[in-house]
């Protein structure tokens, strides 16, 4: 008899999903063979099918000519980004994913790799123009498939977004609102948004973008008409919605020290010494190959130091195209490094990658003549920017 251990997940490629493997071994903890589970439903003749998540320690006869064919037929890496950062004490290693993308199969079986990701980011359907098309009136069906994939597979939810500059209906920004209304129309909309999804959400993104690079506001419908009391309207809506949803403030070029993250830490000071309700800053990390700040993972311990956690929400690492084996080699050492500095700062809870293949970035839209920005490929084959982020966690 041989105890079989459920501590190890391996990677099937000819499947491009994460199946469940258990490492067999004897009592004297020697290495025997791997065994393979194919699902969790029943036992036939020629192979043991389990259930990897109910297993905790299974006495069970050895297979020996399976477990050979096994190893020697089955080609597998290890793809276990979530199992690390949660070995590392964090809450989750995560994506974010679009309704758009939700028809792809291949890209659903991986999106649901729950040793790879535990927790999902809704990319534009939970955004303002996605959700409240004109006053009053809320639509939330492309966000409720995003709840409806992470719950299929017990994985954890971040609320993108409250309030953005961005992605705003024309009735938000042409509609000439006095200070009161318009914070009255951000007070409802947070507050219906944040409700709707009560008890379904770790943490929102309830601010999204405040800042000019220069630490200055931005000139939004928002700061021009209110100044900075929509963020306070804002974050008291959120946490009168759902009291148990961890409350953030979101930006980007606040990797390292700099006129934007003082200006981020001062603002966090200010709400928290107001008494409004201010969980966390979170932290997008679009990054350059080979720009990842020096100070990167000093200014996560700066923002861990003011009461709040911190969380990488839209990691990823883009090139100039086409890429080359030395970009390549390049990105795997950033997104190690940025990796490394999440698991040394204890206040970073975990991190969301902004999709996690090359099919889907939003880079190429956005940046002419970038991309491959993710840890997969175009055909959702892993890069070496796969393994940097497992050299960070371990």
């Amino acid at each position: 008899m041989y105890h079989c251990l459920t501590n190890v997940r391996l990677y099937w490629r000819n499947f491009g999903i994460g199946p469940s493997v258990i490492s067999c071994v004897d009592q004297g903890h020697r290495f025997l063979h791997w065994l393979f589970l194919l699902g969790r439903y029943k036992r036939n003749e020629n192979v043991w099918i389990f259930s990897a998540t109910a297993l905790t320690a299974l006495k069970m006869p050895k297979p020996a000519a399976l477990c050979a064919l096994l190893i020697v037929s089955l080609p597998f890496s290890v793809a276990q980004l979530n199992t690390l950062a949660q070995a590392a004490g964090k809450k989750y290693f995560g994506t974010a994913t679009d309704n758009p993308e939700l028809t792809n199969t291949a890209y659903v079986a991986q999106l649901g790799n729950t040793a790879d990701f535990h927790q999902l980011t809704a990319a534009n359907s939970m955004k303002w123009d996605a959700t409240e098309p004109s006053r009053g009136t809320f639509t939330f069906s492309g966000g409720d498939a995003i709840v409806s994939q992470a719950q299929a597979h017990g994985q954890l939810i971040r609320g993108h977004n409250c309030v953005w500059h961005n992605q705003l209906p024309s009735w938000v920004t042409s509609g000439g609102f006095n200070n009161a209304t318009l914070l009255s129309i951000v007070q409802t909309h947070c507050g219906t948004l944040v409700g709707h999804y009560k008890g379904k959400i770790l943490s929102w993104d309830v601010i999204n973008e405040p800042f000019n690079d220069d630490g200055t506001f931005r000139q939004s419908v928002f700061f021009t008409t209110t100044g900075t009391a929509y963020i306070a309207t804002a974050l008291r809506a959120a946490r009168a919605a759902d009291p148990a949803a961890k409350l953030y403030i979101n930006d980007f070029n606040i990797e390292g020290t700099g006129a934007k993250s003082t200006a981020m830490a001062n603002l966090v000071k200010q709400l928290k010494a107001q008494g409004v309700p201010i969980d966390g800053i979170g932290i997008q990390t679009h990054l350059i190959v080979g720009e990842v700040p020096s100070t990167f993972q000093q200014n996560l311990q700066n923002f861990a130091n003011l009461g709040v956690e911190v969380a990488l929400t839209e990691l990823d690492v883009r090139m100039t195209l086409p890429s080359t084996a030395a970009l390549l080699a390049q990105q795997q050492k950033d997104y190690q490094t940025v990796i490394a500095a999440c698991k040394a700062v204890s206040a970073c809870v975990g991190v969301t990658l902004w999709d996690w293949t090359d099919k889907f970035s939003w880079v190429p839209g956005t940046f002419a003549g970038q991309g491959a920005a993710c840890p997969w490929d175009q055909n959702f084959v892993k890069k070496s920017a796969y393994q940097g982020i497992v050299n960070g966690w371990s």
